[in-house]
């Protein structure tokens, strides 16, 4: 089964939908909770991503019996420096994003923590792709 979903940069009022409607798909396809848990994580973290980060990008989530691929691809500013990125507390959100409570810096190490397999590739001026796989117990 497949689900793609459409994010908008800085669409805070619908930030986390997707991965909302990725858990509800999760259940009724009775994946293993801590499958569930880790797969949502990230699903979650890289949705936030793309509306603090990008103009706009998509989510898509591939659900087998066997494992979970989430899928982030946005246009946007890039990353320059993946390995800094993935440091805990590293961000580049603006001071706004951080007001409201994001941007605090864990959302690719949480990604990475929860991820069995994980590809990052990004372009400065043109945006990412995270690809995260999570293998059904």
């Amino acid at each position: 089964m497949q689900l793609k979903f459409q994010v908008k940069g800085m669409d805070f009022s619908r930030a986390g939908q997707a991965a909302t409607k990725i858990k509800k798909a999760l259940q009724l396809a009775g994946m293993d909770p801590a499958t569930m848990r880790k797969a949502i994580i990230i699903a979650y973290e890289a949705e936030m991503n793309i509306v603090i980060h990008a103009y706009h990008g998509t989510l898509t989530a591939n659900i087998t019996p066997h494992k979970v691929e989430i899928i982030a691809e946005d246009v946007g500013p890039g990353i320059p420096d993946i390995p800094l990125a993935m440091q805990e507390g590293y961000s580049t959100a603006p001071p706004h994003i951080r007001e409201m409570g994001f941007g605090a810096g864990m959302g690719l190490p949480n990604i990475k923590k929860s991820a069995d397999e994980l590809d990052i590739q990004s372009e400065v001026n043109k945006g990412t792709k995270l690809w995260a796989a999570v293998f059904n117990n």
